[in-house]
């Protein structure tokens, strides 16, 4: 392992294949970006960053992506990708209450994000700093949360009565963004696990309206 708490592959001869090296490589470069991102934001971050960072070539960069943007939005999905199977994994609980199950994913996903400043700036911040494919980008993720969160509170029928649940559960997941981002905005990041606790009152009220 690396200073920086990487692990570089073997030098010298070893047994890894061509896919091996080349998914370390990539792993790598996606880490890399993130940090960069993370510490100088998107528009100061150059490629020479990431390399310096990643410990790779700049040939070996391109082979991987088109430009520095192409490197950014696969790094930004793969943030997305582990934050989302965070919340997802987090709602497999058998027949726990809803609230019980939706207050384990919440607060997952709030400590995902808390735990890892670069991940959060990247995920909440920077992507709009990219053209608007990053924005569409963004949005899309958006509704996956809306799609998965919809799917629990629909189970119970004060949800279902309301008269536009899932409209109810965009501004529901709008405004955790909103929170959220401000947080991460402020610096503030490892603070987020805080907002579990009115977050789940606001959604009780909705539910015992």
């Amino acid at each position: 392992m690396d200073s920086d708490g990487r692990c570089p592959l073997p030098r010298g001869r070893h047994h890894l294949t061509r896919e091996q090296v080349s998914a370390s490589q990539r792993e790598r470069l996606l880490q890399s970006m993130t940090e960069a991102v993370g510490e100088k934001g998107y528009t100061r971050t150059s490629v020479a960053d990431v390399l310096k960072r990643a410990h790779v070539s700049r040939e070996t960069f391109y082979e991987h992506f088109a430009d520095k943007q192409e490197c950014f939005l696969s790094a930004y999905q793969a943030a997305a990708d582990r934050i989302v199977g965070v919340v997802h994994e987090a709602l497999q609980s058998g027949d726990e209450p809803l609230m019980q199950r939706f207050e384990r994913a919440l607060s997952a996903y709030l400590r995902e994000l808390a735990v890892d400043a670069a991940a959060a700036r990247t995920f909440l911040l920077e992507i709009y700093a990219a053209d608007p494919a990053a924005a569409v980008l963004r949005i899309g993720v958006q509704r996956r949360f809306v799609e998965t969160v919809t799917g629990l509170l629909v189970e119970d029928e004060r949800f279902r009565a309301l008269p536009d649940p899932q409209f109810a559960c965009r501004m529901l997941i709008g405004g955790v963004a909103s929170l959220v981002t401000g947080k991460v905005a402020m610096g503030e990041h490892a603070t987020l696990p805080g907002l579990c606790a009115p977050i789940l009152a606001h959604v009780r009220s909705l539910l015992e309206r």
